[in-house]
């Protein structure tokens, strides 16, 4: 008898065999795609959900809490790179949920991709602490002594991912990265059809002994309950159909207990040529080839896909002529571990049950198929022959076409394998109508070369949209392509589309943080933030902060330079050696009559050059570059006989978890003498972590 596939959960692997819960149990049987063949047994009967839930909770909580962002971050790399030496073993294994390799590409590489974005961007655009601050510091009184600002901090539950059948290492991945990096311990529930692939990629992370405890559970199977034993602070991610979505939504847990819900569902995604990318024209050509990938990669079953392509009413013959010729050329159906098969079945014979189901409808509504067949398609089979593998859930790339663009099924019907439908329009306006009666989506994309075109579909289609691609002759060979959702880029739409954001780079971190306003003195934000707030203790103890290591540096330690005099005759030196002669350093008659300045004034960038000079302390030692400056604000202007004096205070701390060294962001103040605010920016200075021996 085939195996029992495995859950993961209290840090040990669980089948029902094991449990005495289970007798008597019946399990859901999964079959390989292309051959019907049984892979594996699927059942959660005995399964303590609520335990795996509380393990989460504590242990996960626990372990992923002591750790910073950038040491989650650091760990995510080392994940990716372990998945990357082991994934011929998730090929292999993809095949048998009828991915070709290309498609096993999508779904491995690209979950593998997720986890190295998101190490990267951990490291660059968070803070090595475990506090995520948003926005700048209000000022609260007159005197400075009352400050707010907003602040994120981890959910204290448990990220539950329930995903779909279509990407099952991606699905899971692109949930888990952000999960982690934010410190929230997961619970991957994969779709039962393609489950054993998630579980592999499961195993290999288990097996490499990177993941903290508890933050990475597997659950293999249903989870009729799990919802019952969700509560405030527990987030869940959902991928499927929108009718599950809305149920799910509706459960008090949700709708009274404060669990997080959110939702990516289905997606009548639109693709609209544009007026000027008639037959002949690159963007034609480009249309015609994204519209073929989006039907056939994964055998269409992708919630990005396109199923509808609408295109101007004189087009609608060249473009359908255009991909019948590009999928007779192009497209070879069958058993992806056959010799150039291009196109696997769909993941299961139900699902291939499911959308014929779906194509019939369409037809019913007035869909006239123009390209395909409901037949079963001649494929080719992994020894070397081709039939109709009536065990196998294939069928062929199918495209039809209506003729009535007010069809309520063109808009409303989603057959979730290689079917779209094409259909023309009359103006710009209109095709933006057509695609905002899809009731939102996913993405849609634009074929057109003419910026106007794009401003006015823009214009029409953005807010229906979680995502548009433009695709020019400039852009098609760097695209990513209409149906390719990116790590950096926000995944998910309005309405229809189930109303829910996920990746969006560090957005989707955020999604598993709470935001807070606090409020307290500039001593108490400073340590609630772990970044120095003006007004708190600043100490200037007699060692330049230039001396010290990382180890050494505390926030708030302090240079304070003495002043200096601004001069007619440096204003003209800066200015003649630079070749900056603008009239406000120049023209005392022309810089007089603005109304920014009472007459000839210093360069900013002078004043900032002279700031340094006199916080610098010039010998080797810990301070190892100066790397930028931010936020730089120039406040009172500086006229000749007036003096600056600058304060330089550390104001953050972040040591690099992989080097030697660490960025410091110091806060600099110019005053003049007067004590009036000149100007105050951030310096960022890379630090060595430790001094340097005598030896060296």
């Amino acid at each position: 008898m085939t195996e029992m596939l495995p859950s993961y959960v209290n840090g040990a692997w669980w089948t029902p065999d094991a449990s005495a819960a289970s007798e008597g149990a019946t399990a859901t049987e999964v079959r390989d795609a292309s051959t019907g063949e049984v892979v594996a047994r699927v059942s959660t009967e005995g399964l303590d959900l609520g335990a795996a839930l509380e393990y989460a909770r504590t242990a996960g909580q626990a372990s992923l809490g002591a750790l910073t962002f950038h040491q989650r971050a650091v760990l995510l790399k080392q994940m990716a790179l372990v998945l990357t030496e082991r994934k011929a073993e998730l090929y292999a294994l993809s095949s048998r949920t009828g991915a070709t390799k290309s498609d096993s590409w999508v779904d491995i590489d690209g979950g593998i991709g997720v986890l190295f974005t998101f190490s990267g961007k951990g490291r660059r655009e968070m803070p090595n602490a475990k506090v995520y601050l948003d926005g700048a510091v209000e000022n609260l009184s007159k005197d400075g002594s009352f400050l707010g600002r907003h602040i994120y901090t981890r959910l204290p539950g448990v990220a539950v991912q329930i995903n779909a059948f279509n990407f099952p290492v991606w699905g899971s991945l692109e949930k888990f990265a952000p999960a982690f990096l934010a410190g929230m311990p997961t619970v991957v529930k994969p779709a039962t059809p393609t489950g054993y692939l998630a579980e592999h990629m499961v195993r290999i992370l288990v097996e490499s002994g990177l993941l903290p405890e508890g933050s990475l559970q597997l659950v293999s199977g249903s989870v009729p309950t799990l919802f019952d034993h969700l509560r405030l602070g527990d987030l869940v991610a959902f991928t499927g159909s929108a009718s599950t979505a809305e149920r799910l939504r509706a459960h008090d847990s949700v709708q009274t207990g404060g669990v997080r819900f959110t939702s990516e569902t289905d997606s009548i995604n639109a693709s609209i040529l544009g007026t000027d990318a008639v037959a002949g024209t690159p963007e034609f050509d480009a249309y015609v080839k994204q519209l073929v990938v989006e039907m056939t990669t994964k055998a269409g079953q992708k919630c990005t896909a396109i199923r509808r392509a609408i295109v101007p009413e004189a087009s609608v013959d060249a473009v359908i002529d255009a991909v019948r010729a590009r999928i007779a050329e192009r497209v070879v159906v069958g058993d992806p571990r056959a010799e150039g098969v291009t196109m696997g079945p769909l993941a299961s014979t139900a699902q291939r049950d499911e959308v014929l189901r779906q194509v019939g409808r369409l037809t019913a509504a007035g869909g006239e198929l123009v390209i395909g067949s409901t037949d079963a398609p001649s494929v080719a089979l992994a020894d070397g022959s081709t039939g109709t593998a009536p065990d196998g859930a294939f069928v062929a790339p199918m495209l039809l076409r209506f003729a009535d663009a007010a069809s309520p099924a063109l808009h409303e019907v989603e057959a979730f394998g290689p079917v779209s439908s094409i259909v023309g329009y009359g103006s710009l306006a209109e095709a933006s109508a057509l695609v905002a009666r899809g009731g939102g989506s996913l993405v849609t994309s634009v074929a057109t070369h003419d910026p106007e075109v794009a401003v006015e579909l823009a214009s029409g289609i953005a807010a229906y949209n979680g995502r548009v691609l433009f695709l020019d002759r400039d852009d098609a060979r760097s695209s990513t392509g209409h149906g390719s959702p990116l790590p950096n880029l926000v995944h998910g739409g309005p309405g229809r589309a189930g109303g829910g954001e996920e990746l969006g780079g560090i957005r989707a971190v955020l999604h598993h943080m709470q935001r807070t306003a606090v409020q307290g003195s500039p001593e108490m934000l400073t340590a609630l933030t772990g970044v120095w707030h003006a007004g708190a203790s600043a100490r200037a103890d007699g060692v330049h902060p230039f001396r010290k290591s990382l180890a050494e540096l505390r926030l708030g330690d302090q240079v304070v330079s003495g002043s200096r005099t601004v001069t007619l005759e440096d204003i003209e030196t800066f200015a003649n050696f630079t070749g900056d002669t603008f009239y406000a350093h120049m023209d005392e008659e022309a810089a007089a009559a603005n109304p920014f300045f009472p007459g000839r004034v210093a360069h900013g960038y002078l004043l900032v050059s002279w700031a340094a000079g006199l916080f610098v302390d010039a010998a080797p030692g810990p301070v190892l570059a100066n790397y930028g400056l931010e936020n730089l604000r120039f406040v009172t202007p500086v006229s000749p006989g007036d003096a600056i004096r600058v304060e330089l205070t550390a104001k953050q701390i972040t040591p690099r978890e992989t080097d030697e060294y660490g960025e410091v962001r110091w806060d600099a103040v110019l005053r003049n003498q007067n004590d009036e605010l000149v100007a105050s920016y951030d310096v960022l200075t890379l630090v060595a972590k430790e001094q340097a021996s005598a030896a060296s």
